[in-house]
């Protein structure tokens, strides 16, 4: 027995002497960074390519959005317009407002100002006429405009939220919480002419009623106009955002900072002043010092570890194949190997068409990325069908820019009046006495004139709203069918754009 128990307490006395002479290194993960926090009731910091929550407080909670709202209304308005058209204010888009929600600069009914000028107003200066005028000449009233709104956000992404009107003013039915709005602003500030609207600090509106020289007006935002260190409210990188306040949201905010070719989204919502914007600066600096991004294009090995994918009951080639250029976010001093990936068994309903597989990055339970695989065959197809479509818009705008005016032939019974005491087409009423010959001769003439000047204004007014009518038309159906086949209107847009300047370099 004693020689049993010698044995034994040697054994562990050399086991343990390998042990300390080779010791074995015992690695964890790294904590998800969180020595961060903020004043207001809610507020997230979101890395806008990965779409990973880097910080979070109440991110689920729908509260009232106030004048943030109005990025959404850029992006539904910046999707359905062209900057050059002219927006006509209505009696009800300026005055139909809650009290005290205020007219900086005195906008009045029969102001026609560009889509440009309204959306520079709507963004830099928060107006609330701009919004509803926009509304009502993008989908003819704000009811509709709304509907247009809530639709959007669903193919965003969007559950917890809604919308009912477009400015942002009060309403119980209007609320969003801080995760969909760090989505909305994320696909906003993808828009080209969201993003630089929304960054531009000083800006030019053209004349108005009230401002018959036009008006300077500058950003709001005061993180977007601190230019150095020596304020309080500078913050390295901040590019663009939108700032919010109503008596029942108090102030909200969005901002959007762009570092070492990172790009993080801020949203504070329940915020008070001037704390909301030192909360939005606060994690947006935790946000760019505490994480880093890893690019699945020079660390992930998925397709080289596979000869072929199945998807909805077929089979793609690794050929064929081709992985999403993206990003997974991580904290910095984590390792991409780290994170854990998956194959999805189901993808989002609003995938891209090409799309035949998703890999789902997790790091200690928290989603960090995603990537879709495509397949090149039906990417190239569908490259195809996008071209044709950019083409059509191309003709269909040079055949609008070519277009004579029309006027419509009139018979003399649309011009002159037939009997004395008649109605006249400009709605004048003739007197039941008889004139002399000359005289008659000479009202007829004059009333010939202004009815036939009526008229044409009249018709032409018209053909322009049935023409701006069909225009929409169209482009809602061209923008669903690419949505079926997974173009955003940015990536169309800049597809038109290079077929322009293609077309330009071979006429030059």
């Amino acid at each position: 027995m004693r020689q049993l128990v010698k044995k034994i307490t040697s054994f562990f006395i050399c086991a343990a002497m390998v042990a300390a002479a080779n010791p074995l290194t015992a690695y964890a993960r790294p904590d998800w960074p969180s020595d961060t926090g903020i004043m207001a009731d809610a507020g997230i910091v979101m890395d806008a390519d990965s779409g990973t929550v880097l910080f979070g407080q109440n991110i689920h909670v729908p509260l009232p959005p106030a004048s943030i709202t109005k990025l959404l209304t850029a992006l539904v308005v910046a999707e359905h317009c062209e900057l050059d058209e002219i927006v006509t204010f209505s009696h009800d888009a300026v005055y139909n407002l809650e009290e005290g929600a205020g007219n900086k600069l005195a906008l009045e009914e029969g102001d026609q100002i560009s889509v440009e000028d309204c959306l520079h107003m709507m963004l830099l200066l928060s107006s609330n006429q701009s919004a509803n005028a926009l509304a009502e000449h993008v989908a003819g009233s704000r009811d509709g405009f709304v509907d247009m709104m809530n639709e959007k956000i669903k193919d965003i992404g969007c559950v917890e939220s809604h919308f009912a009107n477009p400015s942002g003013l009060n309403d119980p039915d209007q609320n969003v919480s801080a995760y969909d709005m760090a989505l909305i602003s994320a696909a906003a500030f993808k828009n080209e002419t969201v993003l630089r609207i929304s960054s531009t600090k000083r800006y030019s509106v053209g004349p108005t009623i009230n401002n018959p020289q036009g008006a300077n007006i500058s950003m709001e935002h005061r993180i977007l106009m601190a230019e150095n260190s020596s304020s309080q409210y500078y913050c390295n990188g901040a590019t663009a955002g939108k700032t919010g306040y109503t008596s029942l949201a108090g102030n909200t905010l969005v901002t959007y900072a762009q570092r070492d070719g990172r790009n993080l989204i801020s949203v504070i919502l329940k915020g008070s002043q001037p704390q909301y914007y030192l909360d939005a600066k606060t994690i947006l600096n935790f946000g760019f010092a505490s994480f880093k991004n890893e690019s699945l294009k020079e660390s992930e090995t998925f397709l080289q570890e596979i000869e072929e994918l199945e998807y909805e009951g077929a089979a793609y080639p690794v050929s064929r194949l081709r992985l999403e250029d993206t990003v997974v976010t991580l904290p910095a001093a984590a390792q991409f190997s780290d994170a854990e990936r998956t194959l999805a068994e189901n993808m989002p309903a609003n995938r891209p068409a090409a799309a035949v597989g998703m890999l789902v990055y997790t790091y200690n339970e928290r989603k960090v990325g995603s990537a879709y695989i495509y397949d090149t065959d039906l990417e190239a197809e569908l490259a195809a069908q996008a071209s044709r479509e950019a083409e059509e818009a191309l003709r269909e705008s040079r055949e609008a820019e070519n277009e004579p005016p029309v006027i419509s032939p009139m018979t003399p019974e649309e011009t002159l009046p037939q009997e004395t005491g008649s109605d006249s087409p400009s709605g004048l009423k003739l007197p039941a006495f008889r004139f002399g010959q000359n005289q008659l001769i000479m009202l007829a003439g004059i009333l010939a004139a202004v009815a036939v000047a009526g008229v044409i204004i009249f018709i032409t007014a018209r053909k322009k709203k049935r023409e701006r009518m069909a225009r929409e038309i169209r482009r809602e159906r061209r923008r669903q069918r690419l949505q079926e086949i997974g173009y955003s209107e940015e990536d169309f847009e800049a597809l038109v754009r290079k077929r322009q300047e293609g077309g330009r370099g071979k006429n030059e």
